[in-house]
């Protein structure tokens, strides 16, 4: 168990990563984040998990993410791609069914697939997550609301994780709470 101190300092921590990875985001170009993010998507299409998967846990992109839409779009009529939704402090999971089936989130402005939520978890065989920061040792942190670690918590172990990112967002440690769940592989540009 993390103790009270321990909890503050790791947080503390966590803070200055987000802030320092938002500050080389936002002196990107969007030329460069599109050659970052290509280099990536080949890299996943090359990669045998994504060969040998069927059903994939996946993001709809934000603008300053690793760029994910034409790669779903591309691949969606031969593999099953499941995108997150928000609701309140969970992410219910849905199907992707083409660009006419998204509506505009909640939260964020991300498009959201319509539909009924998706339950069979086990049938994921992989699940393609987005992070502020990765480290060597494949471990994760996102953006702080423990959106994908409630979901990753039920299909670890059942499913392959592979953490996707731009080569400065690959840092040496990431501060890890008991919560945060590690990727069985990171992919960078």
């Amino acid at each position: 168990m993390f103790g009270a101190s321990m909890k503050d300092e790791i947080s503390s921590k966590k803070k200055t990563l987000r802030k320092q990875i938002k500050l080389i985001k936002r002196s990107l170009s969007s030329d460069d984040r599109a050659i970052h993010s290509n280099t990536v998507i080949r890299k996943l299409e090359e990669s045998v998990e994504f060969k040998n998967s069927h059903t994939i846990f996946i993001y709809w992109a934000m603008d300053d993410e690793v760029d994910t839409r034409e790669f779903i779009i591309k691949w969606y009529k031969k593999k099953t791609f499941i995108l997150p939704t928000i609701d309140g402090d969970d992410l219910i999971l849905k199907k992707f069914s083409g660009i006419d089936s998204l509506r505009d989130g909640d939260l964020y402005a991300i498009p959201e697939p319509k539909g009924e939520p998706f339950e069979t978890l086990n049938d994921i065989d992989l699940a393609i997550i987005p992070g502020v920061a990765f480290d060597k040792q494949n471990n994760r942190m996102g953006r702080g609301k423990a959106y994908y670690d409630k979901i990753l918590r039920k299909i670890k172990g059942r499913s392959i994780l592979i953490g996707i990112c731009f080569d400065f967002q690959l840092v040496d440690e990431v501060p890890v709470e008991e919560h945060d769940i590690t990727m069985n592989k990171v992919i960078h540009s």
